[in-house]
């Protein structure tokens, strides 16, 4: 039997995933502005890693964490190419309303996602259950023109980032240590 020489892909996802979402929600809580940082960051970490997370997490038979880095790892290239897109073609610039239902649609998904962690950690629980609801305020925020309900959103935002840090690091510092000092 060939023992598994994979580590556990995970930690890179949430990072990913994490630290996009803190540096997006502080613009999107009015505090930074949208930068080449956050582009960047939104393709190669919060789009690349986690996509290549959730294949290694097939690797695993985690069809959850697949997924979920694959599906969020798209959404940030994809963000990105709404933005961009515009400025280098012919394509129209984004209205609230298209925008606001894509946010609505990827606030559904994340919900179906939160059930699912109902068999998981408590702090994927947290994680998903918070990042819906950040995703219904930005819907909802695109919808009406209230920019007080994407500003909430952001701050509930950079909540959910460090939510996510926070689980990466404490499956990193456990695994090494080899006992629960982070409570997941």
């Amino acid at each position: 039997m060939v023992e598994n020489t994979f580590a556990n892909p995970a930690p890179l996802g949430l990072f990913g995933f994490g630290i996009t979402t803190i540096l997006l929600s502080l613009h999107n809580a009015g505090l930074i502005e949208l930068s080449t940082v956050i582009l960047a960051l939104a393709v190669c970490l919060g789009g690349s890693a986690q996509i290549i997370a959730g294949i290694f997490e097939m690797k695993f038979n985690n069809t959850f964490g697949a997924t979920a880095f694959i599906s969020f790892g798209f959404f940030w290239i994809s963000l990105v190419i709404i933005w961009l897109l515009p400025a280098i073609g012919s394509v129209k610039a984004v209205d609230p309303i298209s925008m606001g239902i894509y946010l609505l649609i990827f606030g559904v998904f994340t919900l179906f996602m939160f059930v699912s962690t109902l068999k998981h950690t408590k702090i994927l629980q947290l994680l998903f259950g918070v990042l819906a609801i950040v995703f219904f305020l930005l819907a909802i925020g695109d919808f009406t023109n209230l920019a007080i309900i994407t500003t909430i959103g952001g701050y509930l935002g950079v909540f959910t980032g460090a939510v996510a840090i926070y689980a990466c690091i404490g499956q990193i510092i456990n695994n090494d240590w080899e006992k629960d000092i982070f409570k997941l």
